[in-house]
């Protein structure tokens, strides 16, 4: 995407813009599956506590993408909002299209 905004604008803040919108996405998703990851090393999880783990990692990553994006404006100097919006829902929909490519892959092995 930052690629393509760079080709499309052609200018250096878009792009910078761009790769915060995708690390806005980046960043929390990296978390929570570290934090999941963590939780089923764990021997015996019960399902309440599994529960628990999974609401507790996506809220902090929903607070992690929302504090992120109240703090673009200050931290991405001449932030351009629809290049960053852009790309953030681009990256959002890359996760469907990952398990949609996984789903295919795995009706083609079987």
């Amino acid at each position: 995407m930052a690629g393509a905004s760079w080709a499309v604008a052609g200018r250096g803040e878009v792009v910078w813009s761009a790769l915060y919108g995708a690390a806005t996405v980046v960043v929390p998703t990296a978390l929570l599956a570290r934090g999941m990851s963590r939780v089923t090393r764990l021997s015996e999880v019960k399902a309440n506590v599994a529960a628990f783990n999974f609401m507790f990692w996506e809220f902090l990553k929903i607070g992690v993408s929302v504090a992120m994006l109240a703090a673009a404006a200050k931290v991405v100097p001449d932030l351009s909002w629809p290049a960053m919006l852009i790309t953030l829902v681009v990256c959002m929909k890359m996760n469907w299209l990952a398990l949609l490519w996984q789903g295919r892959m795995t009706t083609t092995r079987s």
